[in-house]
């Protein structure tokens, strides 16, 4: 089927103005003048989708999310469940890059495989780092180099800690083996070959990075640290860092985007090497919307910058060379966003809806067939009722 957005505003995430979007067989035929009877007299079978009111903009790109949820460090019975494709599109992510963390035990690299595995075959794309917190990192297969070259999912090599009493104390020569051998990996399969850093709150912040950047001679874009937003001290590093060519990442946990969009900005960042993410795991991906419309509807940031955060830089980052931007060829990740409050109306991933007129139409597939009866609200959940009950 062919599909016509016409009538909106469109951001790619430049600011394009109203123009129409052409999707064929999942992918970009054109952003500009579409002349629709041409179309229609083709015979093919062509659905029309008015996005007057509304602004056309790239699917959401989340870089790290705990797809098989949170490691439960007060305890077996804190750990947190894995995440469903429910819980993610309807917040206009269409992409989603999911990570272990400190538990890579019952966690496992095998299972998050398979859960990636499972939520692109439900339409999301969903792609994983390899390893976790530990140095030499877990792997699937003998290497992270192994996993990268030879797992079409695998995109890098993270979060691999440091500054973290969580972290292994990994030495400089240690790290940069791991940087080195997922760049290698990276290299030989096309990928991007990032190593993505967790930053914990210890005094070394970004210590360990300069480091094996200054005695390593290693590429300063194969380095991607995220958390850079804890304090002032380790923002500042962060930015230094992204003037050797670094790239950086700030989780929205805290619902404080708009502060750390602006203290980067005013110490000099270049916005092109600064992403956002959920870290979703006890968080919610809704968090990651929420704030990207904070951001605009209440701080005044242009909204074309503040979607480079979450489109573009992202996938140029993370080497998703055929998603990030509304351009020919590239793949129909498109979400229709209501002019001024930026509600999500429709979510598209590939050209196909995920959610329509603000309801979610794709559903996990295990549930066709079960009996179960699933709702969990967190404690501090929006969506809890009055009564505070979960059923």
């Amino acid at each position: 089927m062919i599909k016509l957005i016409e009538n909106g505003e469109v951001y790619t995430p430049a600011p394009v103005g109203k123009q129409q979007v052409l999707l064929t067989d999942g992918k970009i035929g054109k952003v500009g003048e579409v002349d629709r009877r041409a179309v229609e007299a083709i015979g093919v079978e062509c659905e029309v989708i008015d996005a007057t009111g509304c602004l056309v903009v790239p699917g959401f790109i989340d870089p790290h999310m705990h797809l098989l949820g949170g490691s439960g460090e007060d305890g077996f019975a804190t750990q947190t469940p894995e995440f469903f494709i429910g819980e993610i599109v309807p917040y206009g992510i269409t992409t989603a890059i999911g990570a272990l963390g400190v538990d890579t035990t019952m966690k496992t690299m095998a299972g998050l495989l398979a859960k990636v595995k499972g939520l692109n075959e439900q339409g999301l794309n969903a792609y994983l780092w390899t390893g976790g917190y530990n140095v030499p990192p877990t792997s699937i297969m003998n290497s992270v180099r192994d996993d990268i070259m030879f797992l079409e999912e695998v995109i890098g090599t993270g979060e691999v800690a440091i500054s973290d009493r969580r972290a292994m104390n990994t030495s400089a020569v240690e790290l940069a083996r791991v940087v080195s051998d997922t760049y290698i990996g990276g290299m030989l399969a096309r990928k991007s070959g990032v190593t993505h850093f967790h930053v914990g709150e210890m005094d070394r912040r970004l210590g360990p990075l300069r480091l094996i950047l200054d005695e390593h001679d290693i590429d300063p874009r194969c380095v991607y640290p995220t958390h850079v937003q804890r304090n002032e001290k380790l923002m500042a590093e962060a930015v230094e860092l992204t003037k050797r060519g670094c790239n950086v990442d700030v989780d929205t946990i805290e619902e404080d985007l708009a502060k750390w969009l602006r203290f980067y900005l005013d110490a000099g960042g270049d916005p092109a090497c600064l992403t956002a993410s959920s870290d979703a795991a006890i968080s919610s991906p809704r968090v990651l919307s929420e704030q990207v419309r904070s951001c605009v509807t209440e701080h005044g940031f242009p909204l074309e910058q503040v979607l480079a955060l979450v489109t573009r830089n992202t996938a140029r980052i993370l080497k998703l060379e055929m998603k990030g931007t509304l351009e020919k060829g590239k793949w129909g990740d498109i979400l229709l966003l209501e002019k001024g409050s930026l509600e999500i109306v429709h979510v598209l991933s590939e050209g196909v809806f995920m959610v329509r007129d603000g309801k979610t139409v794709v559903e996990e597939r295990f549930l066709e067939d079960s009996k179960r009866a699933i709702h969990l609200v967190g404690g501090k959940c929006p969506d809890r009722d009055a009564e505070g009950s979960r059923q």
